[in-house]
This record gives C-alpha cells, structure tokens and sequence, in this order.
C-alpha cells in the first residue's frame, strides 16, 4: 500500500490539473463519476494515503489499496483495471486497480488535518496525547495507526523506529518521555527523506532496516518477525533497537 510520501508525489504530478475542465471519464467508476465531465478540477488535497479531487458538485476520493496506481498516459495494456480515467485538454490522469467513490464535504472537513505527518498542519503534542491514551499498544501498532500517523506505512514504521533506537514490541507506556518524542518527531522526519529519495529513484538504496540482511549500525542479523495486533512485518535489530 502507497504510504503518504508517494501520495503526496502523485498529487504534485497532477497537480498541473487543477484549475481545468473534465473533458471525458471513464473507467469502471464511471457510473459514480460521471457528473463531474464537463465541471473543473477545482483543487486536489491528501490526507495520509488518500487523495481527494474537488469540483463544485462532487467529491472523488481515491484511495491506492494494496496494488494501485497512477498515471499521465492512459496505460492500455491495464485497460480492464482502469477504475478512474480523466481527460483534459492538455493530457489526463488515470488511475489503476484502486478505490474511487464520491464523499461529501463534510467528510473532507472532518478529517484530522494534524494527524498527518506531511501536511503543514502536523501537531506532535496531539500525537503525543493520543499515544498517551493507550499506553499498552506497541510501537509498532500505533505507528501504523492512521488516526494518530496518518500516512505512515510499514518502510516509515520500521525505517524511524530503527533511527531512534526503539524495538517494535516496546509499549508505548514504557518509552521514556524523550524516546517517545523522538519516535513521533522521526515519523515526520523520515517521510520526508522517504518522499525526496523516492523522486530521485533511490529510496531502497537508503533503507538501513527495511528488508535487510544486517545491521547498518552494527553488522548483526537484521530480525524478521510479524509484530502487534496488525501482525504486519517488523525488521528491527536486536542490539541496537532497544525493548523498553
């Protein structure tokens, strides 16, 4: 699944869209979208892993799942995955093996703006007070959690947790005031360097953690485990990642 970085890179891709007329849709959404032929793109926004198109009369929210895509050229050979296609005068955007479907505004306004780790409106102390809430959730868990991180996937997850020194299976209620900081600080910090290496084509050559075979740090075996609740992937360093 597309963690917010690529989001936000697609959204700068289409941005070139915005302020033009819908000259044709198709794509097996259009039965949803078809209002919006004719209307202009007023305003494309992300929150986390979701993109919004905004128009006038109508909302699209798109949302990548596990195996999606985008593109500028309409790709033929994945024609019959075609979920969203949006034609301009200059070109189009195309959207693949995805989620399309209208929401209203009240769902748009209703989002948690500061809970996402790329937007200018990123609140640490609220993340922080979230955590606090739930001081039993693993690391792991609640950096995944999109109500509190909202964008950050498994490469952030474990890529941060490795920059901080933090074993995935720590609770939340154990870290120190000053690791647990740290963590929400690196979850931002690292989605940053994540989004400049994946436009230059080089992020899995910076991944210190994330499906390696040794410690950067310290040569040791990097550990491969499924951890949490989510059972989702965790790739942590047994001597250099401390279980608090």
């Amino acid at each position: 699944m597309p963690e917010g970085p690529p989001i936000v890179l697609m959204k700068e891709d289409l941005q070139k869209f915005a302020g033009e007329k819908v000259l044709d849709v198709k794509g097996s959404s259009i039965t949803e979208t078809s209002q919006i032929q004719g209307h202009v793109l007023r305003e494309i926004k992300t929150h986390g892993k979701q993109t919004f198109l905004i128009f006038d009369k109508e909302n699209l929210r798109i949302h990548l799942l596990m195996f999606g895509s985008y593109s500028l050229t309409e790709n033929k050979d994945q024609e019959k995955n075609l979920r969203l296609g949006l034609e301009f005068k200059n070109g189009g955007m195309y959207f693949y093996t995805c989620n399309v479907k209208p929401v209203d505004p009240e769902y748009i306004s209703g989002l948690d703006w500061e809970a996402d780790v790329m937007s200018d409106d990123w609140n640490p102390a609220k993340a922080e007070k979230k955590l606090k809430v739930n001081p039993k959730i693993m690391v792991c868990d609640a950096l995944m959690d999109q109500d509190i991180f909202a964008g950050v996937g498994n490469i952030i997850k474990n890529e941060a947790l490795f920059r901080v020194g933090i074993h995935p299976e720590t609770p939340v209620g154990h870290l120190p005031p000053v690791k647990l900081k740290a963590m929400i600080d690196e979850a931002r910090n690292y989605s940053f360097d994540f989004k400049k290496w994946k436009k230059a084509n080089v992020l899995k050559k910076n991944f210190q953690v994330y499906h390696e075979k040794k410690c950067s740090k310290c040569g040791e075996e990097i550990i491969k485990k499924e951890t949490g609740t989510l059972k989702r992937t965790s790739f942590f360093c047994k001597n250099d990642q401390k279980l608090y």
